[in-house]
């Protein structure tokens, strides 16, 4: 395969995001981020108050990241580096990013409105991060043998393990509330009976499989912004659940089972 770090540009913009985690996570862990059951906390953000639909928010924000790789790939069908390697890698990203902003905002709830300064924000970067990993698998060397590695076998099963864990959890708690409900519940079954945080531990289980079957700089870079990203809000949700609940199940850690 190609080397580890790719292209300059791609480097560069791997590295962007690399320092960019770090400021996401000292933010993440003194300030709430303003979305779901922690949208009222936002007076800190520009736009604040400027709120749309969440499935509508939702979806403009995350498509970025299915779009852009399309595209790119499209573009690209002709070119040398593109082998079966290369596809099959990027078709674990589009599946993911065609779940999340398809499937998933349609079936989210429909309650709590989002900020659009969220939405642009997070839209910005999925149009950066689908554009990295897109730019680089398009380019990238693989050796037409790759998907026989360890690399590739573990990264894949720990990848779909990862969605599985999301989206069961993610169904988990759209079971929570019946029709014209509102409010929140205490998440049980799955996941949820050892983490607060068990669709956010999914995503991050996703994205280190997805890092380890890519074994490049942007594939690592995106799981470490992941980390930094939704292992603070796993805290802050467990914190929140503790002081809504009495009776929140005191042996439940908030992101890693048994341990943190």
């Amino acid at each position: 395969m190609s080397g580890f770090f790719g292209d300059d540009v791609v480097t560069s913009m791997a590295y962007v995001m690399l320092v960019a985690s770090a400021v996401t996570a000292v933010m993440l862990i003194c300030l709430v981020a303003p979305y779901g059951r922690h949208s009222g906390g936002g007076s800190w953000l520009p736009l604040n108050g400027v709120l749309i639909n969440p499935r509508l928010g939702w979806f403009l924000q995350e498509v970025p990241s299915f779009l852009v790789p399309v595209v790119v790939f499209w573009n690209h069908l002709s070119s040398s580096t593109v082998n079966h390697v290369n596809v099959l890698l990027m078709m674990l990203f589009v599946i993911h990013y065609f779940h999340r902003s398809i499937i998933y905002s349609f079936l989210m709830p429909s309650g709590n409105k989002e900020g659009l300064f969220v939405v642009i924000l997070a839209g910005t970067f999925c149009t950066f991060n689908g554009y990295m990993q897109s730019k680089y698998l398009v380019e990238a060397k693989y050796s037409h043998d790759w998907i026989y590695g360890w690399k590739c076998i573990l990264g894949t099963l720990l990848f779909f393990l990862g969605m599985f864990v999301n989206i069961h959890s993610d169904h988990i708690l759209r079971s929570l509330r019946k029709p014209g409900e509102k409010g929140y519940k205490i998440p049980r079954g799955g996941m949820f009976t050892y983490i607060s945080g068990a669709n956010y531990f999914g995503e991050i289980i996703e994205w280190l499989g997805f890092a380890i079957a890519c074994w490049s700089l942007p594939s690592f870079a995106f799981a470490v912004f992941t980390i930094s990203n939704i292992a603070p809000r796993s805290f802050h949700h467990h914190r929140w659940y503790h002081s809504k609940f009495t009776d929140y199940p005191k042996d439940r850690k908030a992101l890693i089972p048994f341990l943190l």
